[in-house]
């Protein structure tokens, strides 16, 4: 096999692997709130909302410390770590107590920071300038199948259920805790990539020795300085323009159309929040003001159109479209700007992109759609334009290399 088939390879191991996994913690997140609410009426008392805030919280804060942990371990042995909290966290809800419940929670963010730095680390080790494009849209879109499986299988295995029973409960999350482990023993099959053309390599490294510097430095070392590196990247200018766009957030397609794309990242961005507007503006209009705060029994409140279940998926494909735009563009532009520094970098990435997650599951319990609808509006816009930013930088710098080459 061919250094760049090897390489090729790993991206798609490694998007399958999040695929398995994902399948099984994004259903799990999904249907969180229904099962608790049928548990609720039992000894068990717990909220998946609570939950979910208590992981991102937990996430955002590891996330600086993260980069010493994936020096130190690998980003193969990191990943396949981080999977096995995953899969805890999982099993929980098979026989669920409160303390397990949050106990799991409070370890899945940490497991949650390390495995986004290694993914971070994965991926950039086996890209270089020319595929980091491409391999950031293999992952994203084999990423995304997991929502599609995951709440499939939810479908035709609770046929629309609100009242979920125990023995219901103990099938799918066996299933998903499988399902999970699955994803995690994949991380095994992820070759180390040849040396060569690794993006981020420096070129007069043919003349160093790397062996001995690597036994010569300690893990000790290592770790303080990926550390140094996440709080120095924290204040560049870059990484604050993008860290708004990250704030926003929280196929395939995308990542192909970036790799010859003479007009860059920008277009995909635009096209994201254009489709993103579309769908909130139609969520405006086809759900109640108070649903995200409605009680289980529903909301007397009424919306602007008559509820349309087609409407109501439509969102969620132009949500997830968007989302893919965004996400895709963001991966990739932090893997061309950050190629030497690639863990600390995916660190800072996700410790924004957490705390505003977190944020975001405390409110939704208390503001209603319309404003939860104008924050993203806020958000995606100023964050667009911070991306817009920090790409027409990175293309100045690109022009004045080629320049200089030319010369």
């Amino acid at each position: 096999m061919s250094p760049e088939s090897k390489k090729l390879f790993n991206v798609i191991i490694l998007g399958v692997a999040f695929m398995f996994m994902f399948t099984a913690f994004q259903t799990c997140g999904n249907v969180a709130q229904t099962v608790i609410r049928s548990l609720n009426s039992t000894d068990f008392h717990g909220s998946g909302y609570t939950s979910m805030a208590i992981i991102y919280s937990v996430f955002s804060a590891s996330n600086l410390i993260t980069p010493s942990v994936v020096a130190i371990v690998g980003p193969q042995l990191s990943m396949f770590a981080s999977g096995l909290f995953y899969s805890m966290y999982i099993a929980v809800f098979i026989q669920p107590f409160p303390w397990s419940f949050y106990t799991a929670s409070v370890f899945i963010g940490i497991a949650a920071a390390v495995l986004w730095t290694a993914q971070g680390n994965c991926l950039t080790i086996n890209s270089d300038e020319h595929t980091i494009g491409r391999n950031s849209g293999i992952f994203w879109a084999l990423l995304q199948f997991s929502l599609f499986f995951g709440n499939l299988y939810i479908y035709f295995a609770w046929q629309g259920k609100t009242q979920i029973s125990e023995s219901d409960r103990r099938t799918v999350f066996i299933a998903l805790t499988v399902i999970s482990l699955v994803g995690t023993v994949l991380f095994f099959l992820i070759r180390k990539p040849d040396p060569e053309n690794v993006l981020g390599e420096d070129e007069s490294s043919e003349d160093q020795e790397p062996e001995v510097n690597e036994s010569a430095q300690s893990n000790m070392t290592k770790a303080v300085e990926a550390f140094k590196k996440s709080l120095r990247l924290c204040v560049t200018k870059e990484m604050l323009l993008l860290s708004v766009t990250t704030a926003y957030t929280g196929g395939s397609l995308f990542g192909l159309l970036s790799k010859d794309n003479r007009f860059g990242r920008n277009p995909v961005v635009l096209l994201g929040i254009v489709v993103h507007f579309i769908a909130f503006y139609l969520i405006f209009l086809n759900m109640p003001g108070d649903a995200p705060i409605a009680p289980v029994e529903g909301t007397n409140s009424s919306a602007y159109i008559r509820p349309s279940k087609e409407i109501a998926i439509l969102c969620s494909f132009l949500l997830g479209l968007g989302d893919s735009c965004f996400n895709t563009q963001l991966l990739s532009i932090l893997g061309f700007l950050y190629s030497e520094d690639s863990a600390p970098a995916f660190a800072v990435f996700k410790f924004v992109q957490s705390i505003c997650a977190a944020v975001a599951f405390f409110y939704s319990n208390y503001l209603l759609l319309h404003w939860q609808l104008l924050l993203m509006v806020v958000f995606g816009f100023f964050g667009t334009i911070s991306f817009f930013t920090v790409e027409w930088d990175a293309a100045a710098v690109v022009a004045r290399g080629s320049e200089y080459r030319s010369i």
